[in-house]
């Protein structure tokens, strides 16, 4: 059914975007300057909810849009993997069981999907050091998937943090971790979409030397380079969280510089990585965060830390900045800093975490020559609803914090549809409220809850890569 005639939005402060752009009636102004930004929920079905598993940052996708069809993967109650999908700005969602089913006691164990520029599916799922589990739809289009199936054969027995990534091209990107916590590696695949066949692209992208590992964020830019910036983690203790650093490619994967434009040689270690901000252990740096680009191709990073011992822990921003306008391959880092919270708490330990404040997506989007970013997060300070943060960059404004939510998602935490952002300049959240104890523990009491998809309008605007 259509709802162009009678969608249901909420108004969420109509001059939001107006205060961003210093537009809000000033004197003098057109009549077309006051914007707002509006939510919708779409109702999906009930999906497991007694720890993270189904709604944890690291999801590479929970949501993707392919030709106007959106698709959709959560675990049921009992653990079956479900899919769906509908055509955009409808209700009508197709869900059914995949056949698979997997772990979902365990947290790190999410499903990750994506469609390639064929139109296949795919989809990963059930990993925290297993074998890889990894299916791809039986046809274009089709939610019935092909029996399990190898990619490279190499390096397919201790699999954890599985995420798709799609190319300009049409072609994929499979990143993983080989190893555990404290001592990995991280592994690059690539995925031809006219031959269907994976091909390695890196043994060992960042490689922890058995003695540490990295959690990354990675983000492919329309003009295909692929940013990249991790923490290194020296045990499997949270705490030993340390240091940002950065790399880029722009041939695919198979060659990677710094920021300032120097070629490393792989593979990168904590000995030859560029740290581009400096943050000892023990600053509460949360791991595995969100990244994106400008259309310039400057890259941000948003994370959470504690930027001095004596401060509290707050959302941050880090991006990089030419140094002057001749010499633009030359990088200087700055942060911003997001949140003004007024508690703090503690991050250490093992496993899966039950924190006040999820990790941060960040978004970048140009709007009429003006350079705006935008971060959705979790909040308990805010009731454990979503917040969005957004500030113009271009008028150094100051960050604007709405409630996106009118309920609380419990320890939830936010993934989009990536294609249909960078498409379409449309905001599509995976939404649910779900539970989480320390250390892979479960919220018993929780029953299974509504999945659903969180539309929120922004103005419309020429999108970043």
């Amino acid at each position: 059914m259509n709802r162009s005639f009678f969608l249901r939005y909420l108004l969420l402060g109509s001059c939001l975007f107006s205060l961003l752009l210093a537009a809000c009636s000033p004197e003098g102004s057109g009549s077309d300057t006051t914007l707002s930004n509006q939510t919708y929920l779409s109702e999906v079905a009930d999906g497991w909810a007694q720890n993270t598993v189904n709604a944890v940052i690291f999801r590479k996708n929970s949501l993707i849009t392919h030709d106007q069809q959106q698709y959709i993967a959560f675990y049921s109650g009992d653990g079956e993997v479900m899919l769906g999908k509908r055509a955009i700005d409808t209700d009508d969602w197709e869900v059914v069981a995949s056949g698979y089913s997997g772990r979902p006691e365990d947290a790190h164990n999410s499903i990750s999907i994506m469609v390639d520029g064929a139109g296949y599916l795919h989809m990963a799922w059930d990993h925290h050091v297993d074998s890889l589990r990894y299916a791809r739809s039986m046809s274009p289009g089709s939610l019935q998937m092909d029996p399990l199936s190898a990619m490279t054969g190499q390096d397919e027995l201790a699999v954890t943090y599985p995420e798709f990534h799609l190319l300009p091209s049409g072609d994929l990107l499979f990143a993983y971790r080989d190893g555990r916590s404290g001592r990995g590696r991280m592994i690059l695949n690539r995925y031809d979409h006219k031959t269907l066949q994976w091909t390695r692209v890196q043994d060992k992208l960042l490689d922890g030397e058995g003695e540490r590992n990295a959690y990354w964020q990675l983000h492919v830019a329309r003009d295909s380079a692929i940013h990249l910036s991790w923490v290194w983690r020296e045990t499997s203790d949270v705490a030993t969280n340390h240091d940002m650093h950065y790399a880029r490619s722009n041939d695919g994967g198979v060659s990677w510089v710094d920021s300032g434009g120097e070629t490393y040689n792989l593979p990168i270690t904590q000995a030859n990585a560029e740290i581009i901000w400096h943050i000892a252990q023990g600053s509460n740096l949360i791991n595995q965060t969100s990244m994106t680009t400008d259309n310039s191709g400057t890259p941000y990073i948003a994370t959470y830390f504690r930027n001095a011992p004596e401060e509290l822990t707050q959302v941050q921003v880090l991006y990089a900045e030419a140094l002057n306008t001749t010499d633009t391959g030359k990088r200087r880092w700055l942060r911003q800093e997001v949140s003004s919270r007024q508690a703090d708490f503690s991050l250490s330990g093992g496993g899966s975490k039950s924190l006040p404040l999820s990790r941060p997506q960040i978004l970048s989007q140009n709007y009429r020559g003006e350079q705006l970013l935008h971060l959705v997060y979790r909040d308990s300070e805010f009731g454990d609803r979503a917040v969005l943060a957004s500030t113009n960059l271009t008028r150094n404004t100051d960050w604007q914090l709405t409630e996106i939510t009118e309920f609380s998602l419990n320890r939830w935490e936010p993934s989009f549809d990536t294609a249909l952002w960078r498409d379409h300049s449309r905001l599509h959240l995976y939404i649910q409220e779900v539970g989480q104890i320390d250390d892979e523990g479960l919220d018993e009491s929780l029953l299974p809850s509504s999945v659903q998809v969180l539309e929120l309008t922004l103005p419309q605007a020429s999108q970043a890569p």
